[in-house]
């Protein structure tokens, strides 16, 4: 009688253990079928990572890291983050605001006294959540312009003008003028430059050793992955733009062994308190009452039923996104080194497979 029990035990372990192999095998297939444009040596890849219950569950890499040195992408590869790095500007800013160093009404007229009177109607709080209204830097560098811009130059651009889109927490408009204004904050309220800070109060703390705000000839992107654009079915080499240097809004490199590290902490209070990580994760809202759907770097919405956390970024030859749904621990990062296309559909297809 025990042996036909054990025996029945052991015919069920091997059913499940099937169902489940096959279910992943499943899953892996479907995922590959959406990289399917990334995979070979010839072209420029991907990196893929799925976190569940503090531990990845899937981590896949595609195509090259450097096509003209057949150099694949690895778990390793850095890749430009793009607007994702607004996220880690925002951090900045509460880790400031934890310390008692700033405060989130504080206007730009209070930090900086010099900058113009509009300046004294917008607040930390309406650069970080897109409601400033700041004109887009973009739309000022002259069209002959050669050289690239730095967050100090965006500051400048700012003090040369005298108006705004619409009074400030009115609307929601995405500023990556914003942003470049916030990482000179934080140079100006911690006497230290953007990148050292950074490096100080996020990445070294979190072991983050490969992930860096990236300067031309003052930092180093190790294992770096390089830009590339789509010309007429050709992938063409073009890692940098005029804007590649801004730090605040998208200048930082990272890679997914990093990342999950920097996913993980936002479970924890080892950066700044629960408080402020729930304020966060919070989306902003409007003098009308209207809500933003934006929070502190993130984007705040549902998605298969489940509350979400979500970024992209898109610069000269890369492309990221990252999809957090905290309160069932899944997060999904994705990483490519090309212009184009935008990830929101592979991401949200990547959840739909797991949930």
């Amino acid at each position: 009688m025990q042996s036909s029990i054990l025996q029945i035990a052991r015919i069920s372990m091997s059913i499940i253990f099937l169902v489940l192999f096959g279910c992943n095998q499943n899953r892996t297939s479907k995922i590959d079928r959406l990289f399917q444009a990334y995979c070979g040596d010839n072209v420029p890849g991907a990196a893929l990572l799925v976190i569940k219950d503090n531990e990845p569950i899937l981590t896949k890499t595609f195509g090259m890291a450097r096509v003209e040195n057949k150099i694949p992408v690895t778990v390793e590869t850095n890749f430009r983050l793009a607007s994702v790095t607004k996220q880690f500007t925002a951090m900045c800013i509460m880790i400031l605001a934890e310390q008692g160093k700033l405060s989130y009404q504080q206007t730009l007229q209070d930090i900086f006294p010099d900058f113009p009177a509009y300046g004294q109607n917008i607040t930390i709080h309406h650069l970080i959540h897109h409601t400033s209204g700041l004109i887009d830097y973009e739309s000022l560098i002259p069209d002959s312009a050669t050289i690239q811009v730095l967050d100090n130059d965006i500051m400048e651009m700012m003090r040369a003008q005298d108006s705004t889109y619409f009074n400030p927490g009115t609307q929601y408009r995405y500023s990556n003028s914003a942003y470049a204004l916030l990482a000179m904050i934080v140079e100006k309220i911690s006497g230290m430059s953007f990148a050292e800070f950074l490096k100080k109060e996020i990445f070294s703390p979190l072991e983050m050793s490969e992930t860096v705000a990236y300067e031309p000839g003052i930092s180093e992107v190790k294992n770096r992955a390089f830009g590339y654009t789509d010309e007429d079915g050709a992938f063409i080499p073009r890692d940098q733009s005029l804007t590649s240097a801004v730090l605040g809004d998208g200048g930082i490199y990272s890679s997914l062994m990093d990342l999950i590290k920097w996913d993980q902490a936002l479970y924890r209070d080892q950066l700044v308190s629960y408080e402020s990580l729930k304020l966060a994760f919070t989306p902003d809202t409007l003098t009308d009452g209207t809500s933003t759907g934006y929070g502190f770097g993130w984007r705040i919405d549902e998605f298969l039923g489940q509350r979400r956390l979500h970024h992209t970024g898109q610069t000269c030859g890369f492309t990221t996104i990252i999809q957090r749904y905290p309160d069932i621990n899944f997060s999904i990062i994705i990483l490519t080194n090309r212009h184009r296309p935008m990830l929101n559909d592979i991401a949200d297809q990547i959840a739909e497979i797991y949930l």
